[in-house]
């Protein structure tokens, strides 16, 4: 018997499943799609994704597979510098889908998760104390029972289906054109997007040769399954641009619509929606992947301490108050950029290019933007009382001997860093920072779990977290 279900072998459902298994959680990944696709919508890899997947000992992996962009502009007048960002990762890097895909299910597969692929979910039930999952697999239908079951299924997810969940929300453009592509006069910049009353368009190279290109041509509202030619993105590139960069042999084209649409719970018993399957939004700021990634950041180490005993329904409830916020908040930030883009009148888009450029300028305004994009910024809710550190990411700082935080947090554990002679509790593990004033309990995730000068109160955050019994590092 499996003890969680995942329901989706995307990033999000690869993370988590990774998560559980690394953590000793018997888990089952079932996946529709028979093969993996060497084909990608998402293309962006934030700063704090980065450091969660460094957390996880595979960030140098994925990043020998892209391209750092530190900086790009916006509407031709507003510059972005990501070089202030304080983590070791101040950029996006930019990496198709597959190449996070796959890191992410080598990760999962060695840690001992089971992927079933071709399997596809018919049926949920649950009870007080498990859920069953039918599904047909080889044209044989077959029941899967587990303590609990997550849907990461994207989109159109079956299990949102089958708990009977709206989703609530609306379609914020239609026809928008994917395309991979090479150029023989590509753009100098790293990342290039910009809009005007003919339509939209974005450029950014994979570092290889190939560029990825997202466009919108105002004249043709066109369903998704209509056929792409060159010429439509071509047409629109130099219409924004005054160039089309010499756009030729596409390895792929696509069309769609983008959707902003957010499910109102993340957990319903002892079910639980992440990533496309809880949340959807325009591809604006490339934060679509990284959101999914990061709510299973949140999950994974809750529902491992569900299962092993450590943590309850309490616990578990925080998935929903801490992720489904953030999620509302991409929402408004992708859709706001998007709208900014799109903007139709020559006044608004003149009004636009004045506006912005002041408002990036004002330090507080762009460190803001910066970090909220980058998920750097993304902190959750800390009770009343609690040190105002709690709640906030955990900034990557080394040890006395020479070990990362983000080092120790390998392996799913909860972490200590204290100056020296500060009490640590038996099983956890301790990072001793001698210019450390306040001790921070990091969760699993990089979130600070409580903070003080003295032990008074760690005890109780040690058992109301279900913390993990850990080895030093």
């Amino acid at each position: 018997m499996s003890e969680v279900v995942v329901v989706g072998a995307g990033p999000t459902g690869l993370l988590l499943a990774g998560d559980l298994a690394a953590a000793g959680v018997r888990v089952t990944v079932l996946e529709r799609r028979l093969h993996e696709s060497n084909l990608t919508r998402a293309f962006v890899v934030h700063a704090r994704t980065l450091e969660q997947l460094d957390a996880r000992g595979v960030a140098d992996r994925l990043l020998a597979t892209g391209t750092k962009v530190d900086h790009f502009r916006l509407f031709g007048s507003v510059s972005v510098d990501l070089a202030p960002l304080p983590s070791r990762f101040p950029f996006m890097l930019v990496t198709p889908q597959f190449e996070v895909e796959r890191v992410l299910t080598e990760r999962a597969l060695a840690a001992g998760a089971t992927l079933l692929r071709g399997a596809d979910v018919r049926d949920v039930r649950q009870t007080a104390d498990h859920v069953e999952v039918t599904y047909t697999l080889d044209g044989a239908e077959r029941t899967v029972r587990a303590a609990y079951l997550v849907g990461a299924d994207g989109h159109h997810s079956a299990v949102r289906r089958e708990l009977g969940l709206g989703f609530p929300g609306r379609s914020v453009v239609r026809s928008l054109v994917l395309a991979d592509l090479r150029m023989t006069d590509p753009p100098t910049e790293q990342l290039t997007v910009d809009g005007n009353a003919d339509g939209f368009c974005f450029v950014v190279p994979f570092g290889d040769g190939w560029y990825r290109v997202i466009a919108r041509d105002r004249r043709k509202e066109l369903p998704d399954d209509a056929p792409v030619e060159l010429d439509e993105i071509a047409w629109v590139a130099r219409r924004v641009f005054g160039t089309d960069f010499g756009m030729h042999d596409p390895r792929w084209m696509s069309r769609f619509h983008s959707d902003e649409r957010q499910v109102e719970r993340y957990r319903v018993g002892r079910v639980f929606l992440a990533g496309d399957a809880a949340h959807v939004h325009s591809p604006a700021g490339g934060m679509g992947m990284n959101t999914g990634l990061q709510d299973a950041a949140d999950l994974g180490w809750k529902l491992a301490a569900a299962v092993q005993g450590r943590g309850g329904d309490r616990l578990l409830d925080t998935y929903h108050d801490e992720r489904h916020p953030v999620g509302r908040m991409v929402l408004r930030m992708s859709g706001g950029l998007l709208q900014a883009a799109l903007l139709r009148s020559r006044l608004a888009r003149t009004i636009r290019n004045i506006v912005f450029p002041a408002a990036f300028a004002l330090p507080p305004i762009g460190a803001m933007a910066r970090l909220r994009q980058s998920g750097i910024g993304i902190s959750y809710g800390r009770p009343r009382g609690a040190h105002r550190l709690v709640g906030t990411r955990a900034a990557d700082v080394t040890a006395d001997d020479g070990t990362r935080l983000y080092e120790a947090l390998r392996g799913g554990r909860f972490v200590l860093v204290a100056p020296p002679g500060f009490a640590t509790p038996g099983g956890v593990a301790a990072h001793v920072v001698s210019g450390a004033e306040t001790a921070l309990l990091v969760r699993p995730d990089g979130y600070v779990a409580w903070a003080g000068r003295n032990p008074d109160g760690l005890r109780a955050a040690l058992a109301d977290w279900g913390a993990t019994p850990a080895v030093a590092a």
